[in-house]
Order: C-alpha cells, then sequence, then structure tokens
C-alpha cells in the first residue's frame, strides 16, 4: 500500500454487541507526523472512549491486551479477518 498523502493511516474493526443486534467500532489512527510524539490515536465505540499512545505505550497496550484476551480462550469468528490499512 502506498503511504496516504497526509501520511496517516487508519485502522477499524466492528466488535458485536453483547445483544447482538448492535455492534461497536473500534479504530486506530496511526499518525507519524505529529509532533507531540504521540502518533497512535485509539477510539472504541465511535470515539467515547479514546486515547492518544506514544508508539512505546502502544506496544505496551498491544502486549498486555493480547495476553489478557487470549486467556479467555479461542479468537471469535468476527475477529479472524484481515484488518487492512485505510486512508481514511
Amino acid at each position: 500500500m502506498t503511504a496516504p498523502i497526509d501520511g496517516r493511516t487508519f485502522y477499524r474493526l466492528r466488535a458485536p454487541g453483547t445483544d447482538g443486534a448492535t455492534s461497536t467500532a473500534v479504530s486506530v489512527r496511526v499518525d507519524p507526523a505529529r509532533p507531540d510524539a504521540y502518533p497512535v490515536y485509539l477510539a472504541v465505540g465511535g470515539g467515547r472512549r479514546r486515547m492518544y499512545l506514544t508508539p512505546d505505550e502502544a506496544w505496551a497496550l498491544w502486549r498486555c491486551l493480547s495476553e489478557a484476551v487470549a486467556s479467555l480462550g479461542e479468537p471469535p469468528d468476527h475477529i479472524r479477518t484481515r484488518v487492512a490499512p485505510a486512508r481514511r
């Protein structure tokens, strides 16, 4: 994939809701050009829960979260998909 003109890349996935009828948006934006050293932006639930992260914080979150959810058992079917980077 070629990098977007502004340098930002987005990754999105929807998680099924607990009621089976709704879903929750999960998105991550990577913006290497951010001058404040927080190039990773995480939003869960349409931006209701959001956080800016440094690369080191993002890696630490990834490691802890991956171990935590792995302890819950096999991944659900909805997660067995490729998350392709997008421009927007």
